[in-house]
C-alpha cells in the first residue's frame, strides 16, 4: 500500500509539473530580471572595488528574496492543483503582499548562508592540519542542513497564513525535525534538479557555451522548478500543522458548527450564534496569533476571544 501510495504521488507530481511547464517558465522569466540586475550590481562593486569576496555576491539574496515570495506564491497554486493560474497576477501578488517579510527572511537566509560557507571552508582547511577540526566541520554540517530545511517551510508558511515573523520560524525549526521524510524527499528532487543540470553542462566543451547555458537554465529553469519541487514535499504537511497543531481546534469548531446549523434549522438570527459563542471552551492562555478552524475559515485564536468576551458583555455577564 505504502509503495501504491508513493507511485501515484510521484506520477501525481510529473503529471503536474509536465502540465504547469509553461508557466513555470514564465514564473522564472519574472524573477529572473531582478536577479540578474541585482547580481550584475553585486558583481560590479566585487569586481570595481577589488574586493573579490563571495560575501559581496551573496548580498543579491537580500533584494531578490522578495521577487522568490512571487515564485513561491505561483508553485503553491500548481501544488494545490489550481486549473486557472494567472503567472503575472499571482507572482506580482505575492511580491507586493509580503514584499517586508520576506526581505527579512533575505537578511536571515543570508546570514545562514555566509555562516554555512565560511564554516565549512574554515574547518575543511583546518581539518586538513588536524583532524580534530572535522569534528567541527560535521556539526556545521548539520547546522547548515538545518537552516536548509528551516527554509523549506519559511517562504510557503509566509505567503499562505498570515502570523508572525516568531511563529513562522518556531514552525519551521519544529517542521525541520518533525517532517524529516518530506525534508529529504525535497532534498534528493533537488539533487536530481542539479545533477540534470550538471549532465546538460557537462555535455557542453566550450567555455561560452558553458556560460550560456549555465545561464538559461539559472534564469529560466531551476529557481521556479526547484521551489515546485520544495512545496510538492512540504506544502500540504505544513498546511496540515498550521491548521490543525491545537487538538482542540477541530472540537471547537465542531461545537461552532453544531450551534450554527442548530440556529439555522430553528431560523435563529446570527445574533444568537455570538451567544451560544460564550458557552464554547477556548484556551485564554494559548497563543494569541495560533489559528483555529471557525466555520470552516481560520482565525486567530485572539480574534475568537475577543469574539467571546464581546458575546458576554452583550448579555451583561
Amino acid at each position: 500500500m505504502s509503495s501504491n501510495n508513493s507511485a501515484f504521488a510521484l506520477t501525481d507530481f510529473f503529471s503536474r509539473l509536465f502540465r504547469n511547464f509553461p508557466k513555470l517558465l514564465l514564473t522564472n522569466l519574472f524573477f529572473a530580471v531582478p536577479t540578474a540586475v541585482f547580481f550584475g550590481l553585486f558583481y560590479f562593486i566585487n569586481t570595481a572595488f577589488s574586493i573579490n569576496s563571495y560575501f559581496i555576491l551573496f548580498l543579491t539574496i537580500i533584494p531578490v528574496f522578495p521577487f522568490y515570495a512571487g515564485v513561491v506564491q505561483v508553485t503553491s497554486h500548481m501544488v494545490r492543483d489550481d486549473k486557472a493560474i494567472d503567472v503575472r497576477s499571482n507572482f506580482f501578488a505575492g511580491l507586493k503582499e509580503n514584499f517586508l517579510c520576506f526581505l527579512v527572511h533575505g537578511i536571515i537566509m543570508y546570514a545562514a548562508v555566509v555562516f554555512s560557507y565560511f564554516s565549512i571552508s574554515l574547518y575543511t582547511k583546518l581539518g586538513e592540519e588536524n583532524g580534530v577540526f572535522y569534528m567541527l566541520l560535521v556539526v556545521s554540517i548539520i547546522i547548515c542542513v538545518f537552516f536548509l530545511f528551516v527554509f523549506y517551510y519559511v517562504p510557503p508558511m509566509t505567503v499562505t497564513f498570515d502570523i508572525s515573523m516568531k511563529n513562522i520560524y518556531k514552525n519551521s525549526a519544529l517542521m525541520s525535525f518533525g517532517e524529516l521524510k518530506h525534508n529529504l524527499a525535497a532534498t534528493f528532487g533537488i539533487f536530481v534538479l542539479f545533477l540534470l543540470c550538471a549532465t546538460v553542462l557537462m555535455c557542453c566543451y566550450y567555455p561560452v557555451l558553458i556560460v550560456i547555458v549555465t545561464a538559461s537554465l539559472s534564469l529560466l529553469i531551476v529557481p521556479s522548478v526547484m521551489s515546485f519541487i520544495i512545496n510538492s514535499s512540504v506544502y500540504m504537511p505544513m498546511y496540515n500543522m498550521i491548521s490543525c497543531k491545537d487538538k482542540r481546534s477541530s472540537e471547537i469548531n465542531g461545537k461552532i458548527n453544531e450551534a450554527a446549523n442548530t440556529l439555522q434549522g430553528k431560523n435563529i438570527n446570527a445574533d444568537s450564534l455570538a451567544d451560544d459563542f460564550t458557552e464554547i471552551d477556548i484556551d485564554e492562555f494559548g497563543d494569541a496569533d495560533e489559528y483555529i478552524f471557525y466555520n470552516g475559515k481560520m482565525i486567530k485564536r485572539g480574534v475568537l476571544l475577543k469574539m467571546k468576551n464581546s458575546s458576554k458583555d452583550d448579555k451583561g455577564e
